[in-house]
């Protein structure tokens, strides 16, 4: 079961490898390219062998995607929607130019179109992004949320839905959040509520497709509908959550990776590690 955590690419995406190695991270999320402009600089050979030396020389893996806060291809807006298929198509393409094998989005706000018209929008923005790259490997994951506002995602179903619509299955999964999925209202307090939302997971969405996992506590009530991270433990959801997670057989193969606040020194990180590393069972 590789951990890690989110890690900035301030000086470089190699550089983001490196202060992974530096915090003890097996697997790391990255941006690929600034997470708050539509455009980006393209690649340059050396910046790709730089990257990829890093990633061949400190054995992290896999390094996760992380797709910038502007998309939104679940927008009625016309002008919006086509940035945010055109920016969602390149960072696409930087992550296979990068070797990075998944890029993780947020399914995107319907703004009051309603859920049925946003969940088709961000259907036929996957299918001609997922045409448009069909020589890449790479794949998208589809990252629960909150709920908050009209976003998408926050319900187990609206995943299911985009999976079965897809006319590329094979390249798209889930991403699960477990602060976000608990402001939604899944619970992961106890042993039994996990066991319990796990299950529904699986019925709905299923285990199978699930590719990633984001550990956050949360700062929110259960079903409050609040984007806030907390540290491991430190939050509403509680250790016996993460215990559980981390000692579940179904689930020892998928990169888990941290998104809570951090300083300069990143000693949160080595902290909310060592928690996870010590919750797990001989």
């Amino acid at each position: 079961m590789p951990f890690g955590a989110h890690m900035s690419i301030a000086g470089g995406i190699d550089k983001a490898v490196r202060r992974g190695q530096e915090v003890g991270c097996e697997t790391i999320q990255v941006f690929v390219k600034n997470a708050n402009r539509w455009k980006a600089k393209p690649l340059e050979p050396e910046v790709i062998t730089r990257f990829q030396q890093a990633v061949e020389e400190t054995k992290i893996s896999p390094v996760i995607g992380h797709t910038a806060y502007l998309i939104n291809v679940a927008s009625p807006n016309e002008e919006l929607w086509m940035k945010s298929l055109d920016a969602l198509m390149i960072e696409v393409e930087r992550c296979a130019a990068l070797g990075i094998p998944f890029l993780v989005m947020h399914p995107g706000a319907h703004s009051g179109a309603g859920e049925q018209t946003g969940l088709n929008h961000i259907t036929t923005a996957l299918n001609e992004a997922l045409k448009r790259t069909e020589d890449s490997e790479v794949t998208i994951l589809l990252e629960t949320t909150a709920g908050q506002g009209s976003l998408l995602g926050g319900r187990f179903e609206h995943l299911a839905q985009l999976l079965s619509d897809s006319f590329y299955p094979e390249r798209l999964g889930v991403c699960l959040d477990t602060c976000h999925i608990f402001a939604a209202g899944y619970d992961l307090r106890t042993e039994d509520a996990c066991e319990e939302t796990f299950r529904e997971f699986d019925e709905i969405v299923g285990l199978d497709n699930l590719k990633a996992i984001h550990l956050n506590d949360s700062k929110g009530e259960l079903g409050g509908r609040r984007d806030r991270h907390d540290h491991i433990g430190m939050g509403m959801i509680g250790l016996e959550g993460f215990r559980w997670l981390v000692n579940n057989p179904d689930l020892s193969h998928l990169p888990m990776v941290l998104e809570t606040p951090k300083g300069s020194d990143m000693q949160e990180d080595r902290d909310n590690l060592g928690i996870l590393r010590s919750l797990q069972r001989e």
